[in-house]
């Protein structure tokens, strides 16, 4: 892939696959990772909150 594609598909996502991230509360910052809660809605989080374990969360809207 050349780098002149590299991070293309982010502009097609709403506001450019950014937001609050709903378990740290960071703002502005990228939303892209999925994780799924434990009565199976899926929630997406930033980098840092992609790899916690889900009895760990506190509670999300």
């Amino acid at each position: 892939m050349g780098k002149q594609y590299r991070g293309k598909a982010l502009w097609k996502l709403p506001s450019r696959g950014r937001g609050t991230c709903p378990i740290c509360k960071a703002q502005r910052i990228k939303v892209l990772y999925d994780i799924t809660l434990e009565d199976g809605s899926k929630i997406k989080v930033c980098k840092r909150c992609q790899h916690k374990k889900v009895d760990t969360l506190p509670m999300v809207n």
